[in-house]
């Protein structure tokens, strides 16, 4: 999510930041099977849609110690409540796949790896938790995401489509985005059009440095182009809603134009009209054929523990960008 300042909304929660036990027991988690081999399953939350704060803090119940203290040393409501609803999802979506050993959501454990990506770290003896399980996070104050893979890196990044920016657009894109870039939202007369088209790109190149592990510092946004696989100099939307054979996306290095980065896939997705969402994955590498091969992809709207609802292929998502076969 990019760091542009935009205005607090307050909001009334109810967060007790302290150890606390309940007397009433959360239900069981619906499980879920893994994903199969190059699908990828997306969950998120919308926090407005939830209301309760006893629900709020027993989600503060799952967390750890250390988690704990960080929602809580957070300054104003929305930004606990959003940071409380991303831990909580990540717990609860892992925990909905390892039903064969019953891990509890509080029992799970993570570390980071150099550049700081969060990773499930697996301490279980006899090994019966698969281990290949990979997940990634994002937020925004009105929408928390988690996406999962098995055996494949995964990236993602969710912005608000109407968020206002403050700062000139092609200053800022000068500053971040790679040449070719900024020479295409330069072609953008419209400037709605040009902030939408800013934010897609912001998504796509948050999602793919996600993916590679190495966050914004070590990858910067500079050193490389996404597009669309079809776009031109003179086209002036990067990422129409076209065909899905006709819109797949590329990232291509700036230092050699020519040689396309192959080994990611990207989605690019239209959520209810009020937020882009960004997946990267990196593709099967015992594929040795070059298809293009669609991402398989199965999203749901959740509250933990209280109820699920499957919306891929629904008006709820609307693919953008990128080959997605949506389950």
């Amino acid at each position: 999510m990019f760091s542009i300042p935009s205005k607090r909304i307050n909001i009334a929660m109810n967060l007790h930041c302290f150890g606390r036990n309940f007397s009433t027991a959360l239900p069981p988690l619906v499980p879920v099977q893994l994903p199969s081999k190059m699908e990828t399953h997306f969950w998120y939350v919308l926090p407005d849609e939830v209301k309760s704060a006893s629900l709020l803090n027993q989600y503060l119940e799952l967390l750890s110690p250390c988690e704990k203290e960080n929602v809580c040393r957070m300054r104003g409501d929305q930004l606990k409540k959003s940071a409380l609803l991303a831990r909580a999802l990540v717990r609860t979506t892992i925990a909905r796949y390892q039903t064969n050993c019953q891990v509890n959501p509080r029992s799970l454990k993570f570390r980071k790896n150099i550049y700081g990506k969060p990773e499930v770290d697996w301490q279980n003896d006899d090994n019966r938790c698969p281990l290949s399980l990979h997940f990634n996070i994002s937020h925004t104050s009105s929408l928390v995401a988690c996406g999962v893979t098995v055996d494949v890196p995964i990236g993602i990044d969710v912005e608000e489509k109407h968020r206002r920016i403050k700062n000139d657009i092609l200053a800022f894109a000068r500053r971040y985005f790679s040449p070719k870039e900024v020479k295409l939202l330069t072609a953008i007369t419209d400037p709605e059009i040009q902030r939408q088209e800013f934010i897609k790109l912001w998504t796509l190149k948050e999602a793919y440095v996600k993916a590679l592990g190495k966050g914004f510092s070590a990858a910067p946004f500079k050193t490389f182009t996404i597009r669309s696989s079809l776009a031109t100099t003179g086209t002036c939307h990067l990422f129409d809603t076209l065909s899905s054979e006709a819109s797949e996306i590329v990232v291509e290095s700036s230092d050699d134009p020519e040689n396309l980065t192959s080994n990611w896939q990207f989605a690019l997705l239209d959520m209810a009209g009020s937020h882009y969402a960004a997946i990267c994955v990196e593709k099967d590498k015992s594929n040795r054929v070059e298809a293009r091969v669609p991402m398989k992809l199965t999203m749901w709207k959740t509250i933990p523990f209280v109820e699920d609802e499957r919306v891929s292929g629904t008006s709820a998502v609307v693919a953008v960008g990128g080959l997605i076969e949506q389950l």
